[in-house]
């Protein structure tokens, strides 16, 4: 693993009418159904801040510790949620369940993703059923709540430890995360090795665990709408985890294909799609979801275009 990441390599064109106005360079890689790399552009091996994509590893962390959530309550643990109604609710669950309330949560205030400038409270944080999750955590494990987001803190020890044991690599750098618990980094290759482990995790496991979870209740994870971007994901393709982080992360992973991590260096999410589905032909495998189009007097005038 090299220490500094160096940048990467092209792999996306805006084209507008016929014309390429933009680019997006960034790094990928590929990985086979035994984790083997099949491909790999751009610096794959550098640490990363994967951002919300940690939150699954962070999630099998928690259920080692003693988190009892399970089924909707633990993809919400792992969500980047559009804070609609099923996800407030289910934020409701977890704190009444470890007998705290919004004030004890040390995400910031927020408006829903899905209704920007709406109410704002820390339970529509979109990382606020992670932080539920902690609380629950700390209550059934014995430990304060108080500075739960502390890397110090025991449940934070234990979140890292279980990080460090799904991706099999040590964290380069642990960061704070914008809702403020820490963030590791770590490499695109052990982003996309930790998921294919998750869903090739034994049954039972608390890594396959919270990968059925997921899959069972994607739209907790990130929502109903349009813009829900790992539930369109995980529903266009049976089997498929899928979590996107933010400043351009996504890592999937399909049981018996293979998984693919993947990083924009611009930080901008519109690459993603097209990326991804290049990726993952890599594998033999096909994604049928819309592209973000580009638009020119209100309808499409041009695509963005992998050349991964």
């Amino acid at each position: 693993m090299s220490d500094l990441y160096s940048g990467g390599v092209l792999l996306a064109e805006v084209v507008r009418s016929g014309f390429v106005e933009s680019w997006h360079r960034g790094s990928v890689v590929v990985l086979d159904a035994a984790g083997a790399v099949v491909h790999a552009a751009g610096d794959t091996t550098a640490p990363v801040f994967p951002r919300s994509s940690n939150k699954p590893f962070q999630a099998v962390g928690m259920l080692r510790a003693g988190l009892p959530a399970r089924g909707a309550d633990l993809a919400l643990a792992c969500a980047s949620h559009r804070g609609q109604e099923i996800h407030l609710a289910g934020v409701g669950r977890l704190l009444a369940q470890a007998g705290c309330t919004v004030d004890d949560l040390l995400c910031p205030v927020d408006s829903p993703i899905a209704e920007p400038g709406g109410p704002r409270s820390r339970d529509r944080h979109n990382c606020s059923g992670k932080h539920s999750a902690m609380l629950l955590t700390c209550r059934d494990a014995g430990w304060p709540i108080e500075g739960y987001t502390d890397p110090e803190h025991p449940l934070q020890r234990a979140v890292a430890e279980a990080v460090v044991d799904v991706v099999r690599e040590p964290i380069a750098a642990t960061g704070v995360d914008g809702c403020g618990a820490p963030v590791f980094a770590f490499s695109l290759h052990a982003l996309a090795r930790g998921f294919l482990a998750l869903v090739h995790a034994a049954e039972g496991s608390h890594e396959r665990t919270v990968a059925d979870a997921m899959r069972a209740h994607p739209e907790m994870v990130s929502g109903i709408d349009e813009g829900a971007h790992d539930t369109r994901l995980m529903r266009a393709l049976p089997g498929l985890l899928a979590k996107g982080g933010a400043e351009g992360v996504q890592a999937v992973a399909v049981p018996g294909v293979g998984a693919v991590a993947i990083k924009i260096d611009d930080g901008q999410k519109r690459a993603l799609m097209p990326v991804l589905q290049e990726a993952l032909k890599r594998v033999g495998t096909t994604l049928e979801v819309p592209s973000e189009p580009v638009l020119g007097g209100g309808r499409q005038v041009g695509v963005v275009r992998p050349v991964v």
